[in-house]
């Protein structure tokens, strides 16, 4: 298996360094992040926040129907932006594919071709055989819809040209550093390591189409595993049990959130060069703040190894776990990549946060103000707090003064997407976020 050699977590082409044998022996590059981009705006914020790729769908053919997805000049529009940073989109084409499904693909593949799309996220093999055969220089991504579970599905696939392995969820950490071993070193292999989970076999589920008659297969899943359930005895109609979780029901279906912030060495220590967060339907505030904490996480990783130190110490870790914790989120679980040390389920179905978005920054701060777009109800004495990947990240801002762009004066803002300038010194960059403890905002 082909080794990691240590590199500068800035620059990424600075010499191998002796390590400590304690920690991950060498680093080639730091893994990826990869996030998701439900629109062009969250895909701006994303790499604005670190990410090294992202992932979105156009309008059709992905597993994310109920997102607003990328029309084709958007899709253009943001892979050009990407590139000029040095990053990398890839597009899902991942639905599990019926006959007429493939009315207008080729059409499609030949423009996200002509796009210079950096890579397919593909589920289902017609489509992967489809891909290479009329794009063959084509990158192909097999989704973790695929369900790959062994090297020998993998040294299959890289027959048809295969480039990566979104790994089923359901493997542990010692499974894939198995599989790591036995397959070619040009193979590289994702793995998800936040966000929403499904009570289902790596993605594939039936609940939706016969609760709701909307395929989860083909991109249109309600999510009734989210629903509230009660048990009912088959010869006590109309008797419902509560399974002890709490007054409101039972949610057996239920999933914790997976979030592996945590355990990022023991991943990439087992091969895995992509880290993928999911959330192409979750907030601009969501994807900001997963996508920082992880990337911070990252680069602290391995700033840690580069000073001989295998010390990711207590309370850095308890920090990375209390930022995920600021936006929606249910409890967390590290899902099965520790096989019986934790478990799936959750006993809950609400989701909880312990800050509230309130407002993105539009444009660079100058002169004292900065211009922002209000989402949540703020007001003057309130204290926000700064969600931003440079210096400024949790740096706080006592709320003074506030202004509409007719230079009229505000104590409350309350009106939702309204641009207003807020008083400052802090130097804020376009795209930084402002945030709120909830308790705080009574």
């Amino acid at each position: 298996m082909k080794t990691y050699k240590e590199i500068d977590i800035n620059s990424g082409n600075e010499p191998a360094i002796k390590n400590n044998k304690n920690m991950i022996n060498k680093f080639e590059k730091k893994p990826e992040l990869l996030a998701p981009a439900g629109t062009f705006n969250k895909a701006m914020v994303a790499l604005y926040f670190g990410a090294n790729a992202i992932y979105f769908a156009g309008k059709k053919f992905g597993l994310r129907a109920f997102a607003q997805n990328f029309e084709d000049d958007d899709i253009k529009k943001t892979i050009d932006y990407a590139h000029s940073l040095g990053k990398k989109v890839y597009i899902t084409v991942n639905i599990l594919a019926h006959e007429d499904d493939f009315d207008g693909l080729e059409d499609y593949i030949l423009k996200l071709v002509e796009y210079k799309v950096d890579a397919l996220i593909i589920s289902d093999l017609g489509i992967i055989s489809l891909v290479h055969k009329i794009a063959p220089k084509m990158e192909i991504h097999v989704s973790t819809q695929a369900n790959i579970l062994n090297s020998y599905a993998i040294n299959f696939l890289a027959k048809f040209g295969v480039k990566r392995i979104i790994l089923a969820r359901e493997l542990s950490v010692d499974e894939i550093k198995k599989i790591k071993s036995k397959i070619p070193e040009n193979i590289s292999l994702e793995c998800f390591v936040h966000g929403a989970m499904c009570i289902s076999y790596s993605g594939r589920c039936l609940l939706s189409n016969y609760l709701a008659g909307r395929d989860s297969n083909r991109g249109e899943c309600v999510q009734p595993c989210r629903w509230e359930y009660a048990l009912c005895e088959k010869s006590r109609k109309d008797e419902y049990f509560e399974i002890q979780e709490d007054s409101r029901g039972t949610y057996i279906l239920n999933s914790k959130d997976l979030c592996m912030i945590s355990h990022l060495k023991e991943l990439i220590n087992a091969g895995v060069s992509s880290l993928k967060v999911e959330g192409r339907m979750k907030s601009e505030y969501y994807v900001a703040t997963v996508v920082n904490t992880y990337r911070r996480a990252i680069d602290n990783l391995y700033l840690d190894s580069l000073k001989n130190n295998d010390k990711t110490t207590k309370s850095v870790e308890i920090d990375f776990k209390k930022e995920l914790e600021k936006t929606s989120h249910r409890q967390f679980t590290t899902g099965f990549y520790f096989e019986d040390k934790d478990k799936e389920f959750s006993e809950t179905s609400t989701p909880v946060q312990s800050h509230k978005f309130i407002a993105i920054v539009l444009e660079d701060a100058k002169d004292g103000f900065v211009k922002i777009e209000q989402r949540n109800r703020f007001k003057v004495g309130d204290t926000l707090e700064v969600l931003s990947p440079d210096e400024n990240f949790n740096k706080k801002i006592i709320v003074e003064y506030i202004k509409d762009e007719f230079e009229n004066s505000i104590d409350d803002a309350r009106t939702v997407q309204q641009t207003l300038f807020l008083k400052t010194n802090l130097l804020l960059k376009k795209n930084d976020i402002l945030r709120i403890k909830i308790l705080e905002n009574k």
